[in-house]
This record gives C-alpha cells, structure tokens and sequence, in this order.
C-alpha cells in the first residue's frame, strides 16, 4: 500500500498530463489571448481526442481558472518571497516587475482584459488580499508624511478591500497608490507602449517608484 499522502501512479500520470495541458494553453495564450484557447486544439497536439482531455479538465473555464489560480499563486509566494527577505516597498516592487517580466503572459491574465464570459472564482479574492496585505505591511512600515486628505477620511469607513489589516488610512492610500500607478507602468510596458520612445523603461518604474516613495501618501 502507497504510503499516507503518497501519490498512486494513476495520479501522477493525471498530474502530468494537466501539467502538459496548461503549458499547451499557456502557448496558445501567448499566441492567440485567453479568450482563444481551445482545449480541442490542445487535444490535437497532445495526441488525444477531445472526449479523453476532457477528463483531465472539465471545460474551457475550469483550464482558466486553474491558470489564473498559479499565475496569482507564484505572485503571492514572489511577494512573500522578498518581504521574507527584509524587502521594503521598493524591493517587494522590483520583485513584482521581475515577475511580471518573466512571463508577461502570466501578468496579463491576472492584470489583464477580463476573458470574455468567464467569471472568477471566490477563492481568487483571497490570494489577491495576501498579495495586498504584504503591500499594506510594507506601507504601514514607512514613517507618516503631510497630513490627514479627504481621501484618508473616505478610507476610514471604505477599507473593506484590505480586509482585517489595521494599517491606517495614510498606509492604505499608499498601498493603493503603489499599486495602481506601478501596475500602470508595467501594463504599459508589458504591451510594448513604450518601444520606440527612446527611454530606458527600467529607469522609469524606478522614478515612479522614487515619487512614490518621496509623497508617501
């Protein structure tokens, strides 16, 4: 008898055939977008009917969600990763980008245009608020600078996104402004709007990060 938590052969040879499954999407996703993937087709290159792939994943949505729950996963354990390290708000930054940049395909289905017909599971909403209360940690971490804002004020009674995180309302504004301008910048530079410019994209996430950094919010 297998020992206790032991795989069966039968299921590693079902683990090793999902795992051919979504580098084949994850292929097609970087030819076509998400919103082309064909599990048929996969089945085609993989040597097998569509009935017998449908047994590894149920549907299309099934594959995508199983893409978008790794992609969010191997986001959440890079940001942990580096804050582990004694990372700031600079470094967890950098190592966003860094990930980001490894695979930009990745990125996009995360941070992307939402796939057509294809709703989200719940479960998803908890790794996004790991990867926003490493964030907020790291906000809360930075001395406060200038005073109370309206926006601050509005925070106070609209924080239900960074869920049971105390950081108060200034490391919250932080927090956000960190992540949407900085997501900003590589989404355009993850899209190629910035070829032909003649700047150095590196330097520019690095002086959007400095400003942000300098306002702390």
């Amino acid at each position: 008898m297998a020992a206790t938590g032991a795989k069966t052969p039968r299921e590693r040879y079902r683990a090793q055939v999902r795992a051919e499954v979504k580098e084949h999407a994850w292929e097609q996703i970087a030819t076509a977008g998400a919103s082309a993937l064909s599990l048929n087709a996969i089945a085609k290159q993989m040597g097998m009917s569509g009935p017998a792939l449908y047994r590894y994943f149920a549907s299309r949505d099934e594959l995508i969600t199983e893409l978008i729950r790794d992609a969010y996963r191997g986001l959440a354990d890079a940001v942990r990763a580096a804050a582990a390290e004694g990372a700031d708000l600079a470094g967890l930054a950098h190592a966003l980008r860094e990930w980001a940049l490894a695979d930009p395909q990745r990125y996009f289905l995360v941070y992307g245009t939402p796939v057509p017909g294809y709703h989200a599971p719940e479960d998803f909403t908890g790794i996004a608020r790991e990867i926003m209360a490493t964030l907020l940690d790291a906000s809360a971490a930075l001395p406060p600078a200038g005073s109370a804002t309206a926006f601050h004020t509005h925070l106070e009674g609209h924080r239900d996104w960074a869920g049971d995180h105390p950081a108060p309302p200034a490391a919250l504004h932080r927090a956000l402004s960190f992540w949407a301008r900085l997501h900003g910048v590589l989404s355009l530079e993850l899209a190629g709007h910035f070829t032909g410019m003649g700047f150095d994209p590196d330097r520019f996430f690095a002086a959007e990060l400095d400003d942000l950094l300098a306002d702390r919010a």
